[in-house]
């Protein structure tokens, strides 16, 4: 006996091999010639074939762009929404650090005259017995500018706007952080260079 179930399975089969070869397996005019092809493929093993980040990507925009532009092509790795994120995370363990007096992180997260500042900060605050601010709440990071000094030295300015609190006073903060790199160095970290209030 013949089973129509098999039948019906095979011409449903046929029909779609043939659907599939009708789109995928016809050739078109635009299809480059073979040898071009395979100098493509043999480009792409060797490495040759690598375009330039910054021609696959969009252009920077905004404050401090053209030095972005520049700081990217000595660093590889940076980009302003990576920036801005990790920025972030430095505000926060940096003001911890501080509401702590943990004198051992700040001196990895800042270069040295700031250091030295918040540590006289930190002596004079626990001398007075003065509650120190905590962060609360930050509401917003944005890149404010960036700069290249003596061609190596990359600075990029991150707008901060943070609530803290002495625990009992609320405050809003508005401050534009500066941190700073030697683009030439192996090390990646950024450090804090300087605070300013914002206007």
């Amino acid at each position: 006996m013949i089973d129509i179930e098999l039948i019906i399975f095979a011409a449903v089969a046929v029909f779609v091999l043939s659907r599939l070869y009708i789109v995928l397996g016809k050739k078109t005019g635009a299809e480059p010639p073979p040898s071009v092809i395979r100098e493509a493929a043999k480009n792409r093993v060797s490495g040759e074939d690598n375009a330039d980040v910054s021609s696959i990507r969009p252009a920077f925009t905004g404050p401090g762009a053209a030095a972005m532009e520049e700081i990217s092509r000595m660093d590889r790795l940076f980009t302003p929404t990576d920036f801005v994120r990790k920025s972030k995370k430095a505000y926060e363990m940096i003001v911890e650090a501080f509401a702590e007096g943990d004198k051992k992180t700040l001196s990895n997260l800042l270069v040295d005259d700031v250091y030295e500042a918040y540590v006289s900060a930190i002596d004079a605050r626990e001398e007075s017995g003065a509650e120190p601010l905590r962060l609360m709440r930050l509401k917003s990071a944005e890149i404010a500018d960036a700069e290249i000094i003596d061609g190596s030295i990359g600075q990029v300015s991150v707008s901060f706007e943070a609530q803290l609190s002495d625990g009992e006073n609320l405050r809003t903060a508005k401050e534009i952080w500066t941190f700073e790199r030697a683009l030439k160095e192996s090390n990646p970290a950024w450090l804090l260079a300087g605070v300013s209030e914002a206007s």
